[in-house]
């Protein structure tokens, strides 16, 4: 197991590199970075400066050198760098160089002049309290619905919950966003309660302090959660179906154990495999893919974070974002894998 651990994680450091190069090369040929930190007014000099400290003056190789040496958690830099980047981590002098452990640098936003890893970190918790709060209600109410509609397989309520479910796969999410938003929070505002828009905090007019507004997490977290929720449903249907057919299924009845006992234990569990891969998978895509429905609903995260940069070319900060939801997608499938050994004992033997 720790071998096939260590294996997956070597994937995931594949697969960040080719992100880390993808997002370099596709962002660093927009215009010239030093003409959108500097702006209209400044002089020749500081556009010098400028290219300079973002290392533009170098060859193409050079600069993506650079660029992996700040976002690497191993980098190699001197003692002025150090300080003007800020960097925090545990370094050994080597020569004219220090090298050690370290926060990756994402470098500085060209609008705000801030630093893309400390934006970043004020807009996570609301895409994590998004992505959380979606595969909740995604996980508990498909998990329910596909069990449902295998016990009751060929009634209504299994081609009801079949034919909702293929509405919610097939329904985009920033289409969903709108009508949603609209209905519950702008026609129905008068009976549900709930705004159009609106984050997990708003600032109190009176005392201008931040106060939890968690009723504005219901509309979006609904949205994100439809498209999950109604794959993980059919997922659980089938899966739990096909495990309903199996031997031991079949010993258990003849012992006489009791049916929720045989669903619940024996059946659900070994039925789980392939719904977890949907749930992981389901929850890093929320973290990552939430853009549209943060921007529709005007709630602080990542996505809306990405989108606002976007419009104003503040490319450090989508690229910062990019690395941060790909890191989270090597996270949570590495997670998924330790997982599968807890859930289901075969795959523990299996990879030994």
């Amino acid at each position: 197991m720790l071998k096939y651990f260590i294996n997956k994680s070597i994937y995931g450091v594949a697969v960040l590199l080719g992100v880390v190069v993808l997002v370099f090369f596709l962002f660093q040929g927009f215009g010239d970075p030093s003409r959108l930190v500097m702006g209209q007014r400044a002089d020749q000099t500081t556009q010098e400066n400028i290219r300079r400290e973002l290392y533009l003056d170098q060859p193409k190789w050079k600069q993506f050198l650079a660029y992996l040496n700040d976002v690497s958690p191993i980098g190699l830099h001197s003692e002025d760098e150090i300080n003007r980047k800020g960097l925090q981590g545990v370094f050994i002098t080597t020569g004219s160089k220090k090298i050690g452990l370290k926060i990756p640098y994402l470098r500085t936003s060209y609008q705000s002049r801030r630093e893309v890893g400390t934006i970043i970190r004020e807009a996570l918790p609301g895409t994590l309290l998004l992505a959380a709060a979606a595969m909740l209600l995604a996980t508990c109410a498909g998990i329910s619905i596909g069990v449902l509609a295998a016990l009751k397989k060929g009634t209504w309520m299994d081609t009801t919950a079949i034919f909702t479910s293929i509405l919610g796969i097939s329904s985009p999410s920033f289409f969903m966003a709108i009508a949603i938003a609209y209905l519950f929070g702008f026609v129905w505002n008068q009976y549900t309660g709930l705004h159009m828009t609106g984050s997990w905090f708003d600032l109190n007019t009176k005392t201008g302090v931040p106060t939890l507004t968690l009723s504005n997490l219901i509309l979006p977290a609904l949205t994100l959660g439809i498209r999950p929720l109604a794959i993980i449903a059919q997922l659980t249907r089938a899966s739990l179906l096909d495990v309903m057919q199996q031997d031991y299924i079949r010993t258990a009845r003849a012992k006489g154990l009791p049916f929720s006992k045989i669903i619940w234990k024996h059946g659900l569990r070994n039925a789980l495999n392939p719904v977890l891969t949907a749930i992981t998978g389901w929850f890093a895509e929320l973290l990552a893919g939430a853009f549209f429905v943060e921007y529709i609903f005007g709630w602080k995260g990542i996505g809306k974070l990405t989108v606002d940069a976007l419009e104003k070319l503040d490319f450090p900060v989508v690229m910062g974002a990019v690395l941060v939801s790909a890191g989270f997608f090597v996270l949570v499938n590495l997670l998924a894998d330790l997982l599968y050994g807890i859930i289901d004992p075969r795959a523990r033997i299996k990879n030994i």
